[in-house]
This record gives structure tokens, sequence and C-alpha cells, in this order.
């Protein structure tokens, strides 16, 4: 009997075949590939597809979008087309519960990550209400790559219409935070946002206001400048599925957002440094402040080019891959197996294999791509899955040995290796 899981096993074939000889075990491989599939979906109800994140019992809109991207590739077959497609109606579905809440439960069952410690407090089917915009963007990303491999707009159902402009509409009056009801508090905790919990004042840029970054962390400046890139790049794709649909109206929407967020992007979030010339700002305030960092959650600076947002030998690009990939980044760190960022999020000094998986998509040398992916593949500390994040001189020490976001990553890096002829033997 056909199943999602012997298609995705009977078309990853020729990618095990081409990794032997390679540095690359294909079983390791083909567990990463495989671990959405076989470990994190549960369909629904309404005919949907929830996926959790891994070893939290929630679905997030980021995590579960880049869970399934590098399944995209297969899309010509109907069962994994299918699966896509359930789970951007969902994804549509929990968007209109509340499009502000970054992760939600399979059901109204009343489960929160923080109990009784948030205000305002979530609805019955909200893990956390932490608005990040990049979590708005991501199933815009899924969708826009499932697209332009297929052709197939059916997933543009009444439900994922009206979803999308939610989206658009959040956007729009996020450009000027002041007239939003969004807040978030914490009891005790750092998550809480500042005045209020209505963030940090803000001047007008154009951008997009957040409240939070894809680690989860709270933004230091609200706009952050690697989220509102690709916002204006999903824009591009939402005014096209407008325009499908005979929706004038919003698509023009749609593309003005993108103008003035590339507008303030231009504007506000251009910084010189010393070092390595002109860069991307981390976060901005639009008032003169601005954050210079990199952080390993994706979409991140470093990995500008892997969303289409850039090319890799874009000047900019480069200039600021070379700050992120430095001392000057405070979340670069070196150790005896590693090199490479990591995040606030996690214990200090500890690197992401995600922010790995983009330094060795975006190398500037086959060297570096070699390098990189021996990292990767000498860290997992035995147990044959990406982490979190480890500790670079002790890759035994780790975070969430069950993350399949970073699994499902590595894999799609792997698969591009080998597609593009770049795999190191």
């Amino acid at each position: 009997m056909r199943s999602l899981s012997n298609v995705l096993n009977e078309r990853l074939k020729p990618y095990t075949d081409a990794l032997k000889g390679s540095i690359v075990d294909a079983e390791m491989f083909r567990s990463c590939f495989m671990c959405t599939c076989d470990t994190t979906l549960t369909p629904t109800e309404d005919g949907g597809l929830f996926v959790i994140t891994g070893d939290i019992p929630a679905m997030w809109l980021r995590d579960s979008s880049a869970q399934l991207m590098h399944y995209v590739r297969f899309a010509d077959d109907a069962y994994v087309a299918d699966a896509i497609k359930r789970l951007l109606e969902t994804q549509a579905r929990l968007i209109l519960v509340d499009p502000y809440a970054n992760s939600f439960n399979i059901s109204a069952n009343g489960r929160h990550c923080h109990a009784n410690k948030d205000t305002p407090a979530p609805g019955d089917q909200v893990w956390e209400r932490k608005y990040e915009l990049d979590s708005l963007c991501w199933p815009l990303h899924l969708a826009g790559r499932y697209y332009e491999k297929t052709g197939d707009l059916s997933f543009a159902t009444d439900t994922y219409m009206r979803a999308l402009k939610t989206i658009v509409d959040l956007c729009e009056l996020e450009t000027r935070h002041e007239r939003s009801e969004y807040y978030f508090l914490r009891s005790g905790s750092r998550d809480t946002l500042d005045n209020g919990g209505h963030g940090a004042q803000v001047g007008y840029t154009g951008m997009v206001w957040s409240g939070f970054r894809p680690s989860d962390d709270r933004c230091a400046l609200h706009y952050p400048v690697y989220s509102n890139l690709l916002a204006k790049k999903v824009m591009g794709f939402a005014a096209r599925v407008f325009e499908a649909k005979g929706d004038a109206a919003y698509a023009a929407k749609c593309r003005a957002l993108a103008s003035g967020i590339h507008e303030g992007i231009q504007k506000y979030a251009l910084v010189e440094h010393k070092r390595c010339g002109r860069i991307y700002a981390y976060e901005t305030d639009g008032l003169g402040q601005h954050v210079l960092m990199d952080d390993a959650n994706m979409p991140s600076l470093l990995s500008l080019p892997l969303f289409g947002i850039c090319g890799k030998d874009d000047t900019l690009y480069r200039n600021t891959r070379a700050f992120v990939l430095s001392p000057d980044n405070k979340y670069y760190y070196e150790g005896a197996y590693a090199r490479g960022v990591g995040s606030p999020h996690t214990p200090e000094g500890y690197i992401w294999p995600l922010a790995l998986c983009a330094r060795m998509m975006t190398a500037e040398s086959r060297d570096e791509a070699e390098q990189t992916l021996r990292m990767l593949i000498s860290t997992h500390a035995g147990t044959g899955r990406m982490h979190e994040s480890f500790d670079p001189n002790k890759p035994e020490k780790f975070t969430r040995e069950w993350f399949a976001w970073a699994d499902s990553v590595f894999a799609d890096s792997v698969c591009t290796l080998i597609e593009t002829d770049a795999l190191p033997a």
C-alpha cells in the first residue's frame, strides 16, 4: 500500500545511493530526512495535518513549515502534495484562530506553554501567543516553494484566502504599532515586553513591527531586519495569489507593503561596520538605534540566500556574512569540534546545527562547505540526529534530542549538495 512514508523512501533511494563513498552516513541522512514524516505528523478530524516540533506537543507555524520544506522537491507525487496542502490548510485555520499566536494545540484543550502566567490569556487552542513576524511569513514561504515546484494553486481555498488577508491586514496594521492592541506580559519572565507589554518605542519606517524573534525571545528593538526581508519577499508571492484569484485590491496592498519595507530597510537598517563595511543590522527601532548580531534561528542574516532574498554573492550580504561569522557577532562561538553561530535562547557558547547548515549552503568555497559538513556529521553525539544546539567542546552536551526542524534542514542541505554535484567525497 502506498503511503507518504513509502513514497518518500522510494524517492530518497537515489540520494542515499549517491552518498556511498561520501563522508555522510546514508542511514543518518535517511533518519533525518524521514524524521518529520515518521515522528511528528498527526491527521486532524477536519482533514488537515498537525505537525509537532518534536519534544514539545505543539505546532509552530514556523517549525511546521520548515519541517516539510525538504519534501517539496517530491511534490510532483500526489501523496507529498497532499501532505503539504493539508498542512497549509491547517496553518490557515490556526491563523484565523489567532493571527498573533506563534504556536498551537491540536485542539482547544486549554494547554499553554506557561499556564496562568501570560496576559492577555491565550485562547484554548493557543500554546503560546508571541507575535513573531517571521511566523506569519513561513507558511507563505512554504506555499511559494510548493507553487514554484508544481504550479498548483489548489491550496488557495476559501479558508486559506481568508487567512492570507488576515496576514496582510495584520502586517499593514503593525507598520504603525501604536495603533495595535497587541501586548504581551509574562509573570516573572524576561519575555515580558517593555512599556506595559507594548514594546519599546519605535519610529515609523515602513517596516513591520514584531514582538519576538524566530527564537521566541523578545526583540531588543522591534523592527527585525531579517524577518522584514522575508516579509518583503513573501508579499510578492501573496500578490500573485491575489491576482490569480481576481483580487486586485489585496494584490496592491501586498505590493505597497513590500515597497514600504524595502524603503525602510534601505533608510534605517543598513550600518557601516568598521571592519566589514556596509552591513544589515539585526534589529532597528527607526530612531537611530541598531542591534548588531545574528541568531542561529531562521530566518537569520546568515541564511538570507536560502530564502531567495538575495544571492550569496551579493556585496551587502557578503559583508554581513563576514560580520556574522566573526567575533564581532557576540553569538559566534568557536570550540574544538565546531565554529558557528549560537543564540541567547540556549546556553552561552553552544552552537546550532541550523546555523551550520546555513553556513554550509552559503559557503564561499568548496573547502568551507566541506569543513562545515564535517562539523555537522561529527557533533551529533552518536544519536544520528541534529539537535537544537551543542557544546562545541563537548558535543555530548546538547539541547533537544528530538528537534525535527534541525533534522529537516540538515537533510534538505545534503539533498541540495547532491543535486548540485557539490557533495564532498
